[in-house]
């Protein structure tokens, strides 16, 4: 399951560095499949191919947000989310739209970092 930030975030800005796969931004700002991943292309598998260096449109204008197909929940990189360990107002939460397995978090990641 990814991780959402609830609209209780208060934009400090804790959750944002602390995330492997550089899944989390400021409200308002495009993402890229890039950013924080070894992605040059992404394959979407219907034809769409997308440059990783495309930007995105933010999922957020007014809080920190968090691309939910580039969260693994930092399974493989650390025991808990660090979002949702530094976040002084504990709005990292999961997500239940997005619930995934662990063996699943760790096929993600292998994806995003070329392993």
């Amino acid at each position: 399951m990814a991780i959402m930030i609830t609209d209780e975030c208060i934009n400090c800005g804790a959750c944002e560095p602390e995330c492997p796969n550089t899944a989390i931004y400021e409200g308002g700002v495009e993402w890229t499949w890039g950013d924080g991943t070894s992605l040059d292309d992404v394959d979407f598998g219907d034809g769409t191919v997308v440059s990783g260096k495309e930007k995105q449109t933010p999922v957020s204008d007014e809080f920190y947000y968090i691309v939910s197909d580039k969260c693994t929940e930092c399974v493989g990189f650390h025991e808990e989310p660090q979002c949702a360990a530094v976040c002084p107002v504990d709005c990292c939460v999961p997500d239940p739209d997005n619930e995934e397995e662990e063996e699943t978090l760790l096929a993600k990641k292998a994806w995003m970092h070329g392993e």
